[in-house]
């Protein structure tokens, strides 16, 4: 997601865009995580309060091979939700809570940062202007977008253990076949899906690059109404 930063630019323009950067890693992760304890919360579950994941601090929720994903692949994970679901009142629809939650949060905020950052452009923020200020609130407010959509889309996929996964499994059998195949080979396929093995990128970073700018063409074209 940094790969664009050289050593030509200057060194305060540089903290200026990995602070930003760093900043909306924090708000994606934060409210993904936080989206996902309240959910099992309100569903009968204390694990996640009692683990202290009910909380929007980002510290609470670091993995550090996943932030370390964040800054160098351009997508990451933080540390997984503990719940208990035989606490949930209905079992089932705590399960789908649980599993949509998370991403649906990261979908909700990527439109609203989208939203924001059409208002400053239909404002005149000009993108290119040296004053170090405008340069951190534009690159805030992009890298939130996309980093809020690069975990829309990353805990979509149906590959243990993401969230589209445990979507999935709800409706299926323990014993299904692609279950089990997934539980004993889901994280060897996001192992293979995040190497940058097609010229410097990687099947994940391929996918995102189409699907992330079409979805942010939809959001602009929204937001075009209205500026």
């Amino acid at each position: 997601m940094l790969q664009f930063l050289t050593l030509n630019e200057a060194p305060e323009i540089i903290l200026t865009i990995v602070l930003a950067y760093f900043l909306a890693v924090c708000i994606a992760i934060s409210f993904h995580e936080y989206a996902h304890s309240f959910s099992a919360y309100k569903c009968g579950d204390i694990t996640p309060k009692a683990n202290g994941r009910l909380t929007l601090n980002p510290f609470a929720h670091f993995s550090g091979l996943g932030l370390l994903c964040f800054l160098f692949v351009g997508f990451g994970w933080a540390k997984p939700v503990k719940i208990n679901p035989n606490n949930f009142r209905n079992h089932k629809k705590g399960l789908i809570a649980v599993s949509l939650s998370g991403v649906l949060t990261n979908l909700a905020l990527a439109f609203l940062f989208s939203g924001v950052l059409n208002i400053l452009i239909a404002f005149g923020l000009d993108i290119y202007s040296p004053n170090l200020m405008i340069n951190f609130i534009y690159y805030f407010v992009y890298f939130c977008v996309v980093l809020n959509l690069a975990l829309f889309i990353f805990n979509l996929l149906p590959i243990y253990p993401l969230d589209g996964f445990n979507f999935l499994a709800t409706f299926l059998k323990y014993d299904n076949k692609f279950v089990q195949f997934m539980y004993r080979y889901g994280p060897i396929l996001l192992i293979i899906a995040i190497m940058p093995v097609f010229y410097g990128q990687s099947l994940l970073q391929l996918l995102y690059n189409e699907v992330i700018l079409g979805i942010i063409s939809l959001f602009s074209q929204f937001w075009g109404l209205f500026f």
